[in-house]
């Protein structure tokens, strides 16, 4: 098709339709009255504008691949019609109108057909559109969506919006399209929150960054309009430094990015530290990739915690551990360094992977052991405070980062098991002698004992051998008694040697811890630092008393204190304990001996070394087939009664101990061996 014959199919096309606009318009003023004058040659219209189905469709394909081969046409400026001018209707020609395929090509009604699309408008409830202000008065704004009828929206929802004017273009909410008056409904205010919303949930799932104006500060954190949505800015999310005052950002504007979305309660998240972490993860990349082991970089103090110091460097944080603070012993970072705070650092190690970076502050001073005095050496007595205490010893600075143990051991002579905490506490001002010194392994040992005298020196002068002594009881094992004399010379009294008398099956029965005790000393062994005490040394040995009074065969009156499998404890006179063999426990009629039953025992057996005595209750009644050894036992049994008799009057001032009354059995011997003279 020539340039020509395209030209001229558009002049006509928009003749035609101009012709046809003018005609639906007037056809509408006069309320189509041709159509009651002539209804037959309406009818025929009717017809001849009918086509078959086939025609129609070949008629839309022939246009449309036309219409893609011919040029754009240039935007068509359709003059006013002056309506003045337009013929009555009893003056149409509608003869000729009829005729719509002699007035109109296919091309030309295909270009129509769009052209008359493009006017009509789809509206529906609950849309959000962008209409035009046509009007606006002090209480309304009328707003043209294009619609059959305007919107009208109360001026209050554009109240924020001062500078409101005839043309612009505004977001409305269609709440009806058509209410009970058949009127439009629209709402401003609806619209602008549906967008916000939807502009909300956009940006979390796309990661847009977002604008939005501090109104406020809340607890926790700050409110933002965010698209005219009240969002939460947390305040650990404002910044990646803490942030001491809140109310700096308040009326500002600042860039977000929404992190989190409540869908039920409708509440929305933003965070301004994501922004700023994204671009530290760029500059770190930059910042590790320069780092190397022993560089020396200046930063500012950061945060500081108990257990170290973080310091910006730039883009990168770095950990400076309290220990690396300083050479000497510090309680908390806060003593030496303070927020933001310029301070130079050296890296001591760093991980590219997990982008962490160790510093040091100390190392940047020479170690205080190099610069430790050669004049200090073994032996010398310093000074220093306490500060650091242990179980097994405290540790003593004699100089800042130089520091020296004290173990518990050297803390006292005494051989007791304590503490450190017994002897010292942190900030104790001490004098110590210097035990050990390596300078290579920076370590030294101190002892505050080696100042005073060592109690063990002329320990023979002081408690010699058979010399009488007293203590305070500190500990009882299994095997003895653990007798403090004085501070740091202790003797074991062994359970041996608690009583003449008594079996001790444990010292517990004898003694409890923090009582007072006699003793005798035994022995002394200096080089290994040990004392033998004895407690039944005290008093004279009575089994060579009761050697003579409990002789084989005599006859004595006990009382049955306790039963065994293997037999019964006796308690005789004078507090002597002696065993009865089961066997030996039966009465004459047969029954056995009860406890605390008062019965007459013989003596079958007396060992002074052993300090034991056997006895028996069964074998003073037994047969006449004995009747020999009971006639020598009925002697026996005499002699001893005459010489019970003899010593009565001691025998009842007779402590019954577990040592007995020296004096009585003193006198008990004498009154014994006079008896036997006279006899």
């Amino acid at each position: 098709m020539s340039e020509e014959n395209t030209k001229a199919t558009e002049d006509k096309v928009e003749e035609k339709a101009a012709e046809t606009k003018v005609t639906a318009k007037t056809e509408t003023a006069e309320k189509k009255p041709a159509a009651k004058k002539e209804p037959k040659v309406a009818k025929e219209e009717t017809k001849t504008e009918e086509a078959p189905v086939a025609e129609k469709v070949e008629v839309k394909e022939v246009v449309a691949a036309e219409a893609a081969e011919a040029p754009k046409a240039e935007p068509r400026v359709i003059e006013p019609v002056d309506y003045t001018k337009v013929k009555p209707l009893d003056e149409f020609d509608w003869d000729s109108y009829a005729d719509s395929d002699e007035m109109y090509t296919k091309e030309e009604k295909a270009q129509l057909a769009v052209v008359y699309g493009d006017t009509l408008t789809s509206i529906s409830d609950n849309e959000v559109l962008d209409g035009i202000v046509s009007s606006i008065t002090k209480k309304e704004v009328v707003i043209n969506i294009g619609y059959k009828s305007d919107g009208v929206i109360t001026a209050n929802e554009f109240r924020y919006k001062q500078d409101l004017k005839i043309g612009d273009s505004v977001e409305v909410y269609v709440e009806k399209t058509e209410d009970k008056t058949g009127q439009l409904v629209l709402s401003h205010k609806k619209a602008r929150t549906t967008r916000a919303w939807e502009h909300v949930n956009s940006a979390l799932e796309t990661e847009e960054v977002v604008t939005g104006f501090i109104k406020c500060r809340t607890k926790g954190g700050l409110i933002a309009d965010v698209f005219g949505i009240e969002a939460f800015l947390p305040g650990s999310q404002i910044d990646v430094k803490p942030i001491r005052d809140y109310d700096q950002y308040v009326g500002k504007e600042m860039d977000f990015r929404v992190v989190k979305i409540n869908q039920e309660f409708r509440n929305v998240v933003v965070s301004h530290k994501a922004l700023i972490e994204a671009e530290l993860e760029e500059q770190k990349v930059v910042i590790m990739s320069k780092l190397e082991k022993g560089q020396v970089l200046e930063g500012v103090v950061k945060n500081i915690t108990s257990y170290g110091v973080f310091i910006d460097l730039g883009g990168v944080d770095g950990l400076v551990h309290i220990t690396d603070l300083s050479w000497g012993r510090i309680n908390h970072p806060e003593e030496m360094l303070e927020l933001d705070e310029k301070i130079n650092v050296v890296i001591l190690d760093f991980d590219d992977d997990k982008k962490r970076i160790a510093l040091g502050v100390k190392q940047l001073q020479p170690h205080p052991w190099d610069s430790l005095a050669e004049t200090v050496n073994v032996g010398d007595k310093v000074k220093g405070k306490v500060v650091v205490l242990a179980d097994y010893g405290a540790f003593v600075e004699i100089a800042p980062g130089v520091e020296g143990l004290i173990h518990v051991s050297e803390m006292s002579w005494s051989q007791h098991l304590r503490t450190a905490q017994d002897f010292f506490k942190v900030g104790d001002e001490v004098e110590a002698t210097i035990m050990t010194l390596d300078r290579e392994e920076r370590k030294m040992s101190l002892s505050t004992r080696q100042l005073t005298q060592d109690p063990w020196e002329g320990i023979e002068s002081k408690f010699p051998v058979d010399s009488k002594v007293q203590g305070k009881v500190t500990n009882l094992s299994n095997f003895g008694v653990f007798v403090e004399l004085e501070e740091g010379v202790d003797g074991l009294v062994h359970i041996s040697d608690l009583s003449w008398s008594k079996k001790v099956n444990h010292p517990s029965e004898f003694c409890k811890a923090g009582e007072q005790i006699e003793a005798i000393v035994l022995e002394i062994d200096k080089d290994n630092r040990r004392l033998s005490l004895g407690h039944k040394q005290l008093e004279e040995n009575p089994w060579e008393v009761f050697q003579s009074v409990f002789t084989e065969g005599s006859i004595h009156q006990g009382t049955l204190l306790s039963l065994t499998d293997k037999g019964g404890l006796v308690g005789l006179p004078y507090g002597v304990e002696g065993f009865a063999p089961g066997r030996h426990l039966v009465k004459e009629d047969g029954s056995k001996v009860k406890v605390e039953d008062q019965i007459d025992f013989v003596v079958l057996e007396f060992s002074k070394d052993a300090k034991k005595i056997i006895v028996s209750h069964s074998r003073i009644h037994e047969s006449a087939a004995e009747g020999v050894k009971a006639v020598e036992t009925g002697e026996r049994k005499a002699r001893g009664t005459a010489t019970r008799k003899a010593v009565k009057k001691l025998s009842d001032n007779v402590e019954k101990s577990t040592l007995g009354d020296l004096d009585a059995l003193s006198a008990l011997k004498a009154s014994m061996e006079k008896a036997e003279k006279k006899k």
